[in-house]
């Protein structure tokens, strides 16, 4: 059976399909054809960066099971997102995954994707944190700073650059690569911090229980120890950003 069928399969069954994390699923066998040197990655424009980040998105979606409008956890995520697709300047794309590892991830084009196993674990107002969290992140650059750094390296200095204005398009193994660096890396501490005060003021302006910030902490901390839980490679130190939520709160 194609694995493409399997996986809807899957979906059918259970509603959640148990898919290898986001990032293992791109096919890193393809060569990339290169093209300009990207060397020095300030000469991307923010046209460039977003379709490279539109790319990055487009396959992720296309490799794994995306919640669609009649889906419970689609309608879920709808709601919970209503009006942000627009929001503090940003133009937002929110999608359920159905997938079961509990994690999410936001790219710098405002790509935002939450997992079924993550909804699953957390309260209406914890997905919301997470959300706001993950729009902090995108605020903040976070993501766009990495893809700049990534460009640096060796491993991509030969991606296809600008041809008459228009970004290339990246081969699936630059997209893994790329993918590797600029979404699956661990973020630092500092912009851990920036995201969760930007998700302490989303809670608060849009008049939902900032409490939530903590106990949705509180529970990645508590998964910690017996695993089960993506996000921690890439949001670290849960018990210490709780405390400092706690804080915040009032």
């Amino acid at each position: 059976m194609h694995r493409r069928q399997i996986m809807l399969l899957s979906a059918l069954a259970s509603g959640v399909s148990a898919v290898s994390p986001v990032w293992a699923q791109f096919n890193l066998g393809k060569a990339l054809d290169a093209g300009k040197d990207l060397a020095k990655s300030q000469t991307l424009s923010d046209a460039e960066l977003k379709s490279y980040f539109d790319q990055m998105a487009a396959e992720s979606d296309k490799k794994n099971p995306v919640a669609g409008p009649s889906d419970p956890y689609g309608k879920r995520v709808a709601a919970l997102s209503q009006k942000l697709q627009s929001y503090d300047g940003l133009n937002l794309d929110i999608k359920a995954y159905l997938v079961t590892d509990v994690n999410a991830f936001a790219m710098a084009n405002g790509t935002i994707r939450i997992f079924a196993g993550l909804m699953d674990k957390f309260t209406d107002d914890e997905v919301r944190y997470v959300i706001g969290h993950e729009i902090g992140h995108v605020k903040a650059g976070h993501t766009k700073a990495r893809i700049q750094t990534a460009m640096r390296t060796s491993a991509l200095k030969n991606a296809a650059a600008a041809t008459g204005g228009k970004a290339s398009v990246l081969a699936e193994s630059e997209l893994g690569a790329l993918f590797e660096q600029v979404i699956k890396a661990q973020h630092s501490q500092s912009n851990e911090r920036e995201a969760d005060d930007y998700a302490m003021k989303f809670m608060k302006a849009n008049q939902y229980a900032p409490q939530a910030c903590v106990t949705a902490l509180e529970k990645l901390d508590a998964m910690s120890g017996g695993g089960g839980t993506a996000w921690l490679s890439t949001h670290p130190s849960p018990k210490e950003r709780a405390g400092r939520m706690k804080q915040q709160v009032a």
